[in-house]
């Protein structure tokens, strides 16, 4: 049975912080997280922070997710990836029937999902369920996960299924994690220890209900699983990422700043005007950012919650404050790395980090600069591009 227990995963999060800090460098080295780590997150409920609370899951809403993220993002912003990617593949389970997902998961609170939506596999059609075969990238903690999501496009014997729209058919899969064959591709200028590799499986067979399409109701009641709500939770947390490792960056250049001159200068970094400057444009863009994603993601959340007809408005805002956090946070980071001149190339200084980091997670679909495009066709009228709108 489900415990009724919540953890309180903004104050793990937080007593985690030491912790990460002294695993930054053996991540980094490793390209994955420790293990001694990763059963520290677990215990916490740090990967399961969207899984139902009916299958021993946090089923934490957004805002309080979106603070966990962001201290563990603030102390690595790998750990932080890693424990978003797991959540967030985990919402969709709320797509299952509860008692399949018992069966599934096993001791829910221990389960950690990697995997990909992008549809790169193929689904065939078989008794009692699919035979599914492909490879994917970019499946962030794959090393510590103990679950996959499989995303296929439909195929019979002759050839690939398309919807009346003619667009290809797509179902998404949940397999194990021993069903995969894991190809060490992560070889990467930033977020090296989220290892974040390629993995394959051959005709694998999945059970028609260990399988769901996100298009389709949920089985679960909350307006977490809502369709309305579910990329905005999710791209929420992407922007957590991002103001963590900014408020990160801020932290480790004001301890730079208070300590370090330059080659060509005695005055410490922090007397200078134009650190000064970029320092006070940094913090502003940090703190304003993190204000509007809050409050949009918070009112979302609200209307949503509170069944309203049309929550289309608060969705818009709330996207758009997602992609805004996301690109202001590179900016943010940008500006203390050029403050802090030639200092901040050496490894030694966090800094460093910060700045890899940041410029290969505003790569992810919440940072992309066509969200400005569907959220202004909204607000002119028009119908937005995508989905979750």
């Amino acid at each position: 049975m489900a415990s009724n227990q919540v953890p309180d995963i903004v104050a793990a999060a937080e007593e985690l912080a030491p912790m990460i800090q002294l695993a930054r460098e053996e991540s980094e080295t490793m390209g994955r997280l420790p293990d001694t780590l990763v059963e520290a997150l677990d215990k916490a409920g740090l990967f399961q922070m969207n899984l139902p609370r009916s299958m021993g899951g946090t089923e934490s809403d957004p805002i309080t997710s979106l603070r966990a993220i962001e201290e563990l993002s603030k102390a690595d912003g790998s750990v932080g990836w890693c424990a978003l990617i797991s959540s967030n593949t985990l919402l969709t389970t709320g797509w299952l029937d509860v008692d399949v997902a018992r069966d599934l998961l096993g001791p829910a609170p221990h389960v950690r999902a990697s995997g990909s939506f992008r549809a790169e596999g193929v689904a065939l059609r078989v008794d009692g369920g699919y035979q599914i075969s492909g490879r994917w990238d970019f499946a962030s903690g794959i090393d510590h996960a103990n679950l996959l999501l499989c995303t296929c496009k439909l195929i019979n014997e002759d050839g690939p299924l398309h919807t009346s729209a003619g667009l290809p058919q797509t179902r998404s899969f949940l397999v194990p994690k021993e069903a995969a064959t894991v190809h060490d591709t992560w070889s990467v200028v930033g977020m090296c220890g989220t290892g974040s590799k390629d993995f394959e499986v051959s005709d694998v067979f999945v059970p028609e209900e260990c399988s769901f399409s996100v298009a389709e109701p949920p089985r679960e009641p909350g307006p977490l699983y809502n369709p309305r709500m579910f990329l905005t939770a999710a791209f929420a947390l992407n922007a957590a990422n991002a103001l963590g490792i900014a408020r990160g960056a801020m932290d480790a250049f004001v301890d730079l700043a208070n300590q370090t001159s330059s080659t060509n200068a005695d005055t410490l970094l922090r007397d200078r005007p134009e650190v000064q400057s970029a320092v006070g444009e940094a913090e502003s863009i940090i703190s304003g950012s993190r204000a509007y994603l809050v409050d949009a993601v918070g009112k979302a959340w609200q209307a949503i919650s509170e069944g309203k007809s049309d929550p289309g408005c608060e969705v818009v805002q709330a996207r758009l404050a997602i992609t805004r956090a996301v690109r202001d946070s590179v900016r943010a980071v940008d500006l203390l790395f050029d403050a802090a001149g030639s200092n901040d190339v050496y490894r030694k200084h966090t800094l460093e980090r910060s700045f890899r980091d940041i410029h290969v997670g505003v790569r992810h679909l919440a940072g992309l600069q066509s969200t400005f495009q569907s959220g202004g066709r909204a607000v002119m009228g028009l119908s937005p591009i995508g989905p979750g709108w």
